[in-house]
């Protein structure tokens, strides 16, 4: 089984009605409101709660930071690509996917699917090779939106680009300095956007199957943003856009 942990992600997990917890642990001795919250929601899904030593909480979550709580759940379910086509949702006139290019750092991609999460994504598409999944560590980065959000894996970004096409899709790169600026983009209609890994950025054979790129102004001395950062300004950027239009 999986583990997750922290107070949040376990909170999200528990209000989703197809919740895969199946047990929670706590460390004896711990209080507080969230717990109450926790317990209601435990009830709720028929989930038991077990109290245990910390130094069991400290082998289970294994480093990270649990803060005295983890769940044993169903292991995490990647969805499909035409799922995350089909899940149109939120403010915007337009569907929008996000696609990440060999992320390896499982907070930047947690922050990322909170992110995504936040603005009305339809899902992400992260590669099988490379890259991080959707980890225990994803999972409390996201602050439990990774329990809200669809996520596909997929073997071949670049054929998964070329399907995206196929249904209308336009595909945007984030591409630091040398993009367009997505604030004066026009109307973008249905997209994908790819945002590279922390040190390289978007592989060239991915970048080449881009339609435009895309950037965000800078005028420091630093070249370059948190990828994680970026994410969230240039989904702010196209939801602005897509609401506008």
């Amino acid at each position: 089984m999986d583990i997750i942990y922290g107070i949040n992600p376990i909170i999200e997990s528990l209000r989703d009605e197809a919740t895969r917890v199946r047990k929670i642990i706590i460390a004896r001795g711990k209080t507080g409101a969230e717990l109450e919250i926790i317990a209601d929601l435990a009830v709720r899904h028929d989930i038991p709660i077990l109290y245990e030593d910390r130094s069991v909480i400290n082998g289970l979550a294994e480093g990270g930071a649990h803060q005295g709580i983890v769940a044993l759940c169903l292991p995490y379910k990647y969805r499909g690509v035409d799922e995350v086509i089909a899940n149109h949702h939120g403010p915007m006139k337009n569907s929008l996917i996000l696609i990440l290019d060999n992320i390896t750092d499982p907070h930047n991609l947690g922050s990322i699917i909170r992110t995504a999460h936040c603005f009305g994504v339809n899902g992400v598409i992260i590669p099988k090779n490379r890259a991080v999944g959707v980890t225990p560590a994803v999972v409390k980065a996201s602050a439990g939106a990774a329990n809200h959000t669809l996520v596909a894996m997929v073997t071949n970004l670049s054929e998964t680009i070329k399907y995206l096409k196929g249904k209308g899709f336009w595909i945007y790169g984030a591409e630091g300095r040398l993009g367009r600026d997505i604030a004066a983009s026009q109307d973008m209609g249905d997209a994908a956007l790819i945002m590279g890994s922390e040190g390289s950025g978007i592989r060239p054979l991915v970048r080449r199957s881009c339609d435009f790129l895309v950037s965000v102004p800078l005028y420091g001395k630093i070249d370059s943003l948190n990828v994680s950062v970026a994410a969230g300004i240039l989904l702010y950027e196209i939801l602005a856009k897509s609401k506008r239009g």
